[in-house]
């Protein structure tokens, strides 16, 4: 007999002018959840219908926070809020098809060392590939740059059941995250400064520094659009990914290490625009990498003081490789050629 209570679980969809994916997939999330959990809508101040669309679908409980806080301090307001065991961080463009919470409870639950983990993510409209934000699992390369299990930089794997094992991964993806509560409020959370993109790899980074785990459990299996709140295409989302990897790597690398991959990433930022150069808007681009790195720079002082605050014995886990390199001059495009033995 387990006497073993069940453990609460709170799922918290961050939403700002998301009416038209809560009315596509609220429900289904909601269908398939709410044997295991709770479904939060927390709101950041959106002037579209999205409450009522909540209030018709009924089941979903409504947060208001009253004002856009951005992705990272919005899902902070939230968590401290909202009491659970755990907490899923779900984006709103997330369609669930099937029960997908009693794998991800069953492991974490099973193994204590683990913070959090993260579901196999599906690309919603084209369902026989992963997703390019999170795919099974994220690493982080030597220089700081972020791949997954099933997507390389431009290149998104067919889902052939090749990425299907459980196994330790370097960083889940907020697209859908589920962690312990405490260990998120404990570890300060997402970074506020970062706004949107990239924080959930910093919040990772952290939690392999106090010691934790992080896994992939691709039993269980969500499907995204992806780009729902911010186009790929959008220069935003460039400056956004460049600034917060920056900031990323200054406050978790050591020193050392620091000192001699930051030049090494910053001309690599600047070689990596001129391929905009071949995109209609690519000047738009350039200009978003080059506001970039100045942003860096000015968030450089408050980013050292928060580094100060964090532990410091934080590289082991990078893969020892440039993704750049490997990718780029020796067309490995997949994460199994990645990671093969070959030199």
């Amino acid at each position: 007999m387990n006497l073993n209570p069940r453990p609460s679980v709170a799922v918290i969809i961050l939403n700002y002018n998301g009416q038209h994916w809560l009315s596509e997939f609220l429900a289904g999330v909601v269908e398939h959840s709410q044997a295991w959990a709770s479904v939060w809508v927390a709101d950041n101040g959106s002037t579209d219908e999205s409450f009522k669309v909540v209030e018709k679908q009924g089941q979903a409980k409504w947060l208001d926070l009253g004002k856009n806080y951005g992705f990272a301090q919005g899902y902070n307001i939230a968590i401290e809020r909202i009491e659970a065991d755990y907490v899923v961080l779900l984006n709103s463009d997330v369609e669930i098809k099937s029960p997908w919470l009693p794998p991800l409870i069953s492991f974490m639950e099973s193994n204590l060392d683990y913070a959090a983990c993260q579901p196999k993510i599906k690309a919603q409209r084209e369902p026989h590939f992963f997703e390019y934000a999170g795919a099974s699992g994220g690493y982080i390369d030597a220089v700081g740059f972020p791949y997954c299990r099933g997507r390389v930089f431009y290149t998104t794997e067919e889902d052939l059941g090749q990425y299907d094992s459980i196994t330790d991964i370097h960083w889940a993806s907020g697209c859908c995250l589920f962690i312990r509560r405490k260990a998120y409020l404990e570890s300060g959370g997402l970074d506020g400064d970062f706004f949107a993109h990239m924080e959930e790899i910093d919040l990772c980074w952290r939690l392999l520094a106090q010691g934790f785990r992080l896994a992939a459990v691709p039993e269980s299996v969500v499907y995204h659009v992806g780009g729902g709140t911010l186009s790929q295409s959008a220069p935003k989302k460039t400056y956004l990914n460049v600034r917060n990897n920056l900031i990323m790597l200054a406050k978790n690398l050591p020193a050392g290490r620091l000192a001699l991959i930051l030049p090494f990433r910053l001309f690599l930022d600047g070689l990596g625009s001129l391929r905009f150069l071949k995109e209609k808007g690519g000047i738009a681009h350039i200009l978003a990498v080059v506001k970039a790195h100045w942003a860096f720079y000015a968030l450089l002082p408050s980013t050292l003081k928060k580094r100060k605050a964090i532990a410091q014995k934080r590289a082991d886990f990078l893969s020892p490789f440039l993704l750049v390199k490997r990718y780029f001059l020796e067309g490995r495009k997949t994460f199994v050629q990645l990671h093969s033995s070959k030199n």
